[in-house]
């Protein structure tokens, strides 16, 4: 299989759909039968499981002497690592159901689960009884692990390719601020003095009720793999799902990083009680602030990501996610010092009239915006990468994979805070954690680095106006032709390209320390002329035909070499030996605006206007119709591209 993180697998399904007019953006699914059922749904579901959880955890945590045998300082990670187990033991399993049955069957059923085990809990509640409760945390966990991957699964079923980063976005975002709505109702039913267990049992019951009222309008989702025989050996079948997820290194790698966000957000949600408790010295109230900032954060980040992504699965974010979150991790580590204790527990109010504790709550909620801009992208990646018939078994490795980052998590907190460790010193090794992890995936990975150097460089110092884009192929071969401006030309077509493209370049590029190793990774194809090196020029047309022969795209660029003077140069004839080995259509493609910058080799070359003039310069990307092979000459080809470019250089 292919590496390439966006050469995707088309399902010929989704590009039959309908999509939602463009000047709606992602919020016009919330009116389509195709989504909003299942978005309120899943909604309802991740609210009710955070005011069961938070309500357990706040009444464990701050009314430790109405439960027997209940420590309050490791009550919350017990929680989390009990909702965690089911994960690991039944994911394999889910992920099979989810592909055998028809989705909204199943959904449906989950919810119908969902009450049953609702009057379990508001039975604990009742009686203060701790097993029961954590019983419930352990069924609840069960309910997650079934209705993950159908979640994840039914997404590339009923949304068009330009739309599952907005959806996807749509379910991040509303997930979170389930969670927020879900932690303040659980903290406050928790504070409440006399009633609190009622209305904990009462609010969960009613959750689950709704969401099974709520499942009924969830359209059919057809299954993928209809005559799938099930495995219920959950260990043989966790070990062939991790095997299916293996089998494509860049699907494979992307769900590490979205376990190892995992570890990272539980490490800080789990820590939210001690953290105010101990470190802010505040009481449940203050906790749910915490909670809410931080859902805030995530949901900001993951509605973002659509317009920041331009509709389309761009992760070059992803490294910009990583960054930020250990940027903010790591000031909030300093920011906590600087709180001073205080003589009794603070109130919200009396919390937000301290200026220190605003830094606190601006670093919680811009680590979890950037958390956003992380997952978003490589949720999507993996869905748009997974072959259907099998993509819910790789949901559930990747829920086996989250489950074990997330116990690891709690293990890692028990040992930090066992040896005296306070909860910021945790967020710091998090922290320094998290740039370890990422500079290893992105070595392994350098596409993602790639792509975010060149999503910088695009959205720093220029504003780009796309002619055409969409003639860009979304699937199969083609060759990729444009003039030749500056130094940077492949870097921006490499940004606003909706897949990755092996670009034709110089073989003295390949030199260059860091450049060099980058261009390598990502497969670019060195060349040179035939006095120079006859046999890398053969080997440059023998790594073009198989990329064609594989559907990939190819790039060159046919002057051969920079313009010097703004005019483009004549089409040399390599272009014509590619396509007679592999004809293949071409598409041509003329970059305006480059030339005078400090990119190009204008005797007179200027920064960037950001860095000049304080405002962005404007690029335009022209493409032109396809070409067939059989018309695509040099001549020909010069033409187009010379009247895509115009008069402006």
């Amino acid at each position: 299989m292919s590496d390439n993180p966006l050469h995707a697998p088309q399902d010929e399904a989704r590009a039959s759909r309908p999509e939602h007019p463009e000047g709606e953006g992602q919020f016009g699914l919330l009116r389509e039968r195709r989504f909003a059922p299942f978005f309120w749904t899943q909604f309802l579901g991740a609210m009710n499981d955070n005011v069961f959880k938070v309500g357990f955890t706040s009444l464990v945590t701050f009314q430790a002497a109405r439960f027997s045998g209940v420590d309050p300082k490791t009550a919350a990670f017990l929680i989390s690592a009990i909702f965690i187990v089911p994960f690991v033991l039944f994911s394999a399993t889910s992920g099979q159901i989810a592909d055998k049955y028809d989705k909204a069957v199943l959904a449906r059923l989950v919810k119908s689960f969902e009450i049953v085990v609702m009057l379990i809990g508001g039975a604990g509640f009742l009686l203060h009884n701790a097993t029961l409760l954590y019983l419930c945390t352990f069924l609840m966990g069960v309910h997650s692990t079934v209705f993950g991957p159908v979640k994840y699964a039914y997404l590339p079923q009923h949304l068009a390719a330009t739309e599952l980063v907005g959806g996807n976005g749509l379910v991040e975002m509303g997930t979170f601020v389930a969670i927020l709505i879900g932690t303040i109702i659980g903290g406050a039913a928790a504070g409440a003095s006399e009633h609190g267990a009622l209305l904990l049992a009462a609010a969960c019951l009613a959750l689950a009720v709704i969401g099974r009222a709520v499942s009924a309008f969830v359209p059919k989702s057809a299954a993928s793999q209809p005559d799938l025989r099930i495995n219920w050996n959950p260990v043989s079948e966790t070990w062939r799902n991790l095997r299916l997820a293996k089998s494509d290194r860049t699907v494979f790698l992307s769900l590490l990083g979205i376990s190892w966000l995992w570890f990272v957000g539980a490490t800080f949600l789990t820590s939210f009680f001690n953290f105010a408790k101990d470190v802010l010295s505040a009481n449940p109230d203050v906790v749910t602030i915490l909670l809410a900032t931080f859902s805030l954060g995530i949901g900001t980040g993951s509605l973002l990501c659509e317009r920041l992504s331009k509709r389309r699965v761009e992760i070059g974010l992803v490294p910009l996610g990583s960054i930020g979150i250990s940027v903010f991790a790591i000031d909030l580590f300093f920011a906590s010092h600087r709180i001073a204790p205080a003589s009794h527990l603070l109130g919200v109010s009396e919390f937000l009239l301290a200026m220190p504790h605003w830094r606190i709550l601006a670093d919680l909620f811009l680590l979890a915006m950037f958390g956003g801009f992380y997952s978003v992208p490589l949720y999507a990646l993996i869905q748009a990468r997974s072959q259907p018939t099998h993509r819910a078994r790789i949901i559930a490795a990747n829920n086996i994979l989250n489950s074990a980052f997330m116990i690891a998590s709690a293990l890692l907190a028990l040992a930090l805070t066992s040896m005296g460790v306070g909860i910021p010193g945790l967020f710091l090794v998090t922290a320094l954690l998290n740039v370890v992890v990422a500079v290893y995936i992105y070595s392994l990975v350098p596409e993602f680095l790639l792509r975010f150097m060149a999503w910088i460089l695009v959205h720093t110092f220029y504003r780009i106006r796309l002619v055409d884009a969409a003639r860009i192929p979304s699937h199969g071969a083609a060759v990729l032709v444009c003039n030749h401006v500056s130094f940077v030309d492949a870097v921006i077509i490499m940004a606003e390209s909706p897949r990755p493209i092996r670009f034709v370049m110089d073989h003295r590029i390949f030199r260059t320390p860091f450049i060099g190793w980058l261009f390598r990774h990502v497969k670019a194809i060195p060349i040179a002329p035939a006095h120079e090196n006859a046999q890398m020029l053969e080997r440059a047309y023998q790594a073009c035909q198989r990329a064609l022969e594989e559907g990939e795209l190819v790039c060159i660029f046919p002057e051969g070499k920079l313009t010097r003077t703004g005019d483009i140069n004549p089409f040399r004839h390599g272009v014509t030996e590619i396509l007679r080995r592999h004809p293949a259509p071409v598409v041509p493609m003329a970059l305006r605006g480059l030339w005078g910058s400090v990119f190009s080799r204008h005797e007179d070359a200027r920064w960037p206007r950001p860095v000049k003039r304080g405002v962005m310069t404007r690029l335009t990307l022209a493409v032109g119709e396809p070409i067939p092979p059989a018309d695509a000459t040099p001549e020909h080809l010069q033409e187009r591209v010379s009247a895509l470019r115009g008069a402006r250089r």
